[in-house]
């Protein structure tokens, strides 16, 4: 299963919480891999710690990131996608890395253009179903059960094709009002970015790299970073909260449900979630 951590407003604890499920799935004896793909690289950074440098200037590490990992595909070069030497954390070994590079924004006129265009170009033809052939053929090498995905705030060509290969996403949200905004922002992008995705798959079907069948679902709404008094979130606190589950309720769930991009009901209660 691969689950995606995304919010196109920044700030919203993406990365922690990225790095803390994985952790925490890695110590009840899963296998994870994190995936970053945010050009800053904190959560590369929160692997790595003092390491990070070494990592990108080491000959034998170098190349072993999200960006070289496609890079062969984006140059046109007659090589194939082949998994990388994930970084494997020594304090909890069923947690891996596959780590960011901070030129990973480079390769996304291309990636745009070809989900655009589709079939103007028969050697662009590979470029959507990169990343899915890097991170499930990593996936495999590894023995993988849940690939977490880290993106950057935006509304990327990038980002869209990381969301649209993914089963389950997440949203984690501040309790401001530019949280409000963006819920109401994403329950018109996400749907949009899912029909495309259909669209993606029919065109692309007879590329070396297929773009995958997935349908991603809302895992849930993650709202962090707030006052504590008195065991509660503080009340101004209190009262963005509501008007952020109140318009997930009125305006995000009703559009996802048009794309079928929720789980049944009953599976959200038994996860305690409302």
């Amino acid at each position: 299963m691969n689950i995606v951590f995304f919010n196109h407003k920044g700030g919203v604890s993406k990365t922690t919480s990225s790095f803390h499920l994985g952790w925490k799935l890695a110590q009840k004896g899963k296998k994870i891999l994190l995936v970053d793909a945010d050009p800053q690289c904190n959560l590369t950074g929160l692997v790595l710690k003092d390491g990070f440098e070494e990592y990108y200037i080491n000959d034998a590490t170098k190349n072993m990131n999200i960006l070289s990992g496609v890079s062969s595909t984006f140059s046109g070069r007659p090589q194939p996608i082949e998994a990388i030497d994930a970084y494997n954390l020594e304090r909890n070994p069923n947690l891996f890395l596959l780590p960011g590079h901070p030129n990973f924004t480079e390769i996304e006129p291309q990636l745009s253009f070809a989900q655009t265009a589709q079939n103007a170009f028969s050697i662009m033809q590979n470029l959507p179903g990169a990343f899915n052939a890097l991170i499930e053929l990593t996936k495999e090498k590894y023995e993988i059960d849940y690939a977490i995905i880290d993106l950057n705030p935006g509304l990327s060509a990038i980002n869209q094709n990381l969301f649209s290969i993914s089963d389950l996403f997440l949203v984690p949200t501040n309790p401001d009002p530019f949280s409000l905004m963006a819920i109401k922002t994403l329950a018109t992008v996400l749907p949009r970015w899912d029909q495309h995705a259909q669209t993606m798959r029919d065109s692309f079907a007879g590329s070396s790299y297929p773009f995958p069948t997935k349908k991603p679902k809302l895992g849930g709404i993650l709202i962090q970073r707030f006052n504590v008094r008195n065991g509660k979130p503080s009340k101004p606190f209190r009262n963005n909260m509501d008007e952020i589950m109140a318009s997930v309720q009125s305006t995000l769930v009703p559009s996802l449900k048009a794309r079928n991009m929720l789980f049944s009901e009953d599976d959200y209660t038994s996860a305690s979630i409302e």
